[in-house]
């Protein structure tokens, strides 16, 4: 598996650059990728598709665990997210040279909820997020700090993440609810199948168990209600997890991220002990070009996009949010969120 130009495995671990990207829990084996900044940025999100044929190599966990625990790492720091929330477009803000980059869906987290998902031996699970949380701490560059966009498939397992990393520093960002279930609809089939393949894995992961739903009434509801459902899930798990670590842990509304960029960044800037000019950021490419295509795109812009796809489908979505108000004050689950960035 390894690539010709791999360098030792001391150095690899060392070098920032060379990503971790996989996980192999049958041969209990890392899998590296050499990213540079470029390559960072050109990548929407860090799979195998967006990186092409990037140089590899691999070793065993062990080896690489004994390795990277002699480093000094800086704080983890990590935008959680319950998707169709702007969280590339965040995660892409913190492209600072000298400061920070942002890692967006590293696939060997997904690949350590599959092992979960899988039925496998939850001390393996527990010692392949452990390995995956150190190694994509270490710098792209000495002096910076990595920010950790993970896929929301990770979600269930923060409690798990933080018992590993106490000292981890939470972003936990949405999209009101509303917001979520239209941006669904819009995606016509894609979405819904997208919202009922994430409520799959949740059932799998333990997380929808508390509605109260038995696997046969949640086949029979809308795609629309899987995923306003899937988002209520998300919502109570990221109050719990703020409430339990006020210091630690923030959550944003993605509406409040469009609309004040810059104070988002000042607030972020103290919350991750990070030393950067906010409002340059905020006037920059980030939050003034799509985040998937590169294109410009406003504020103005992503605001009539979200009220097009609201007006198309109006009539379901006020059904599906009369019926999930009820569902969360049947489970006692407030749609307010816990220790905002900002009020």
């Amino acid at each position: 598996m390894a690539d010709a130009a791999a360098p030792d495995l001391s150095t690899v671990i060392r070098d920032g650059r060379w990503l971790a990207h996989r996980y192999d829990d049958e041969a209990d084996v890392v899998l590296f990728r050499f990213l540079d900044r470029d390559a960072h940025n050109a990548a929407t999100f860090l799979v195998d598709e967006e990186i092409g044929d990037a140089p590899m190599t691999a070793a065993p966990r062990a080896a690489c665990l004994e390795m990277v625990r002699k480093m000094d790492l800086p704080t983890p720091r990590y935008i959680i997210h319950s998707a169709y929330c702007c969280s590339t477009m965040l995660a892409r803000a913190f492209d600072i040279p000298g400061v920070s980059v942002g890692i967006k869906e590293p696939v060997i987290l997904n690949d350590v909820v599959g092992v979960h998902i899988r039925g496998g031996d939850p001390r393996q699970v527990a010692a392949a997020l452990d390995i995956a949380t150190l190694l994509l701490r270490r710098p792209l560059a000495p002096g910076e700090a990595t920010v950790v966009k993970p896929s929301n498939i990770l979600n269930p397992l923060l409690p798990l993440l933080l018992r590993l990393r106490p000292d981890a520093r939470l972003l936990l960002l949405y999209a009101p609810l509303e917001a979520f279930v239209a941006s669904i609809a819009r995606k016509e089939a894609a979405g819904r199948n997208w919202a009922r393949d994430l409520m799959w894995k949740f059932i799998r992961l333990g997380q929808a168990v508390r509605f109260g739903f038995t696997d046969e009434e949640l086949y029979k509801h809308t795609d629309l209600q899987v995923a306003a459902l899937g988002w209520l899930a998300q919502h109570a798990m990221f109050n719990e997890i703020a409430e339990a670590n006020p210091q630690t842990v923030r959550t944003l509304d993605s509406e409040v991220l469009v609309a004040r960029p810059q104070e988002v960044m000042e607030r972020l800037k103290q919350h991750f002990d990070l030393d950067f000019d906010a409002a340059e950021i905020a006037a920059g490419p980030a939050f003034n070009r799509h985040s998937k295509s590169g294109d410009q795109f406003s504020a103005a812009e992503r605001a009539a996009e979200r009220e097009q796809g609201l007006a198309a489908h109006r009539g379901e979505v006020e059904i599906v949010m009369k019926w999930i108000e009820r569902v969360a004050d049947h489970a006692g689950i407030s749609l307010e969120s816990e220790h905002p960035l900002l009020a």
